[in-house]
């Protein structure tokens, strides 16, 4: 089975969001997955399809995980993973921590 260019870059497109959110270089990326910048850099513009455990150890270097999940689910996936409108935060969105008051004081 021969990757699709499109998967490719989208997947590239992916990679280098999580890459940027994290403030890492191609090059810091690319040493911390064990491969060489110019091999990276093919993958995050979708000119070189990886193989998973590349895949892998990338997303490892970018602290992410990846998941296979049966496409049965994927809505189900999807709908908790995407704002429904503008105050609707998805389900593993860091909460804002409350104020902290000091050793003894609780909320009631």
């Amino acid at each position: 089975m021969t990757a699709r260019p499109e998967a490719l870059q989208h997947i590239g497109a992916l990679l280098r969001q999580a890459r940027l959110s994290v403030g890492l270089t191609q090059e810091q990326v690319a040493d911390l997955a064990g491969l060489s910048r110019p091999r990276y850099r093919d993958i995050e513009t979708g000119a070189a399809a990886a193989r998973m455990t590349t895949l892998l150890n990338i997303a490892r270097a970018l602290g992410l995980e990846l998941m296979l999940i049966p496409q049965a689910l994927m809505p189900a996936v999807q709908s908790l993973l995407q704002p429904q409108d503008a105050n609707d935060l998805p389900a593993f969105a860091p909460q804002p921590e409350e104020e902290d008051h000091g050793p003894g004081f609780s909320r009631r």
